[in-house]
């Protein structure tokens, strides 16, 4: 391989790795993670070359990153760049896989909030919803609640996935509501 190559800063690297092995192979929100993790490396490493990823220099790259990141993060970090490093090794970039035996660290996780409500609140809140004869949000609330779909599922429902005879209800498809689609 050239000498140039292996002067080229990781994060250029890291990034025309992307393009050539990830896009158009990869969904939109898992691509948007690889970009994230290359932000990162600018960030972390702006002047580390190919050729100086060491043991070591991949060790501090972690720990900078878990630093302020939870371990499940600083993992999934860890796994978007060793692809791309293992390739930099098969392709004689690098001598030696500097992922080898790399400790994951990270902060402790926050605890988290819990995403439903019991059933006292559930009751409590079906008490309080307005279903009169017109359509509203009320009803929607209803729907999700009396049948545990999706909020993406829910949205996405049309009124042909009805079938008052039958009383069946298909769900079929998903709205990308963090995309408008």
């Amino acid at each position: 391989m050239s000498e140039q190559n292996q002067n080229e800063l990781f994060y250029r690297y890291y990034k025309r790795w992307i393009v050539m092995y990830k896009e158009g192979a990869i969904r939109k929100v898992t691509m948007a993670k690889y970009q994230m993790t290359q932000q990162w490396l600018v960030k972390l490493a702006p002047k580390l070359k190919v050729k100086d990823l060491t043991r070591i220099s991949y060790q501090q790259l972690l720990n900078d990153y878990a630093a302020e990141h939870e371990r499940q993060t600083v993992m999934d970090f860890h796994h978007q760049l060793k692809g791309a490093i293992l390739d930099a090794v098969d392709d004689g970039l690098i001598e030696r896989d500097p992922t080898r035996k790399a400790i994951i660290k990270g902060r402790t996780p926050r605890p988290k909030k819990p995403k439903y409500l019991n059933q006292f609140e559930l009751h409590t809140m079906l008490s309080q919803l307005d279903l009169g004869t017109e359509i509203n949000w009320d009803w929607f609330i209803l729907l999700i609640a009396k049948t545990g779909m999706r909020f993406s599922e829910a949205l996405a429902l049309t009124p042909s996935d009805f079938d008052f005879s039958h009383q069946m209800l298909t769900i079929n498809k998903t709205w990308n509501y963090k995309e408008k689609g």
